[in-house]
């Protein structure tokens, strides 16, 4: 029983890991995006005239820390579901799973 114990604590660590590692992006992305806003609201006041320049410029690399937060997100998603593959199947009454014919 103290091996499926340490187990389970490993899955569990893996699942803080990844939940902290995609908000330590999540929240990243989101810093360099309010950066990015903040110099082009910065530059649109000091030169209105340039307003629409500014806007355009901006819109590549928002969509570029966009997608850096978006790959995070998936990457989580695929360490999530790839920890899902070591946690056993729940068996009823204490009796172990068959076994099947392939292993």
């Amino acid at each position: 029983m103290e091996g499926r114990s340490k187990t389970m604590w490993h899955l569990a660590l893996g699942y803080v890991g990844t939940g902290i590692g995609v908000g330590l992006v999540v929240i990243g992305a989101a810093f360099g995006i309010a950066r990015l806003a903040s110099a082009a609201l910065e530059g649109a006041a000091r030169q209105p005239e340039a307003a629409g320049s500014l806007q355009t410029m901006m819109i590549i690399p928002a969509a570029m820390i966009e997608g850096l937060g978006l790959l995070a997100v998936v990457a989580v998603l695929l360490g999530i579901l790839a920890l899902n593959g070591g946690v056993p199947p729940a068996t009823s009454a204490g009796n172990p799973p068959a076994a099947s014919a392939g292993h």
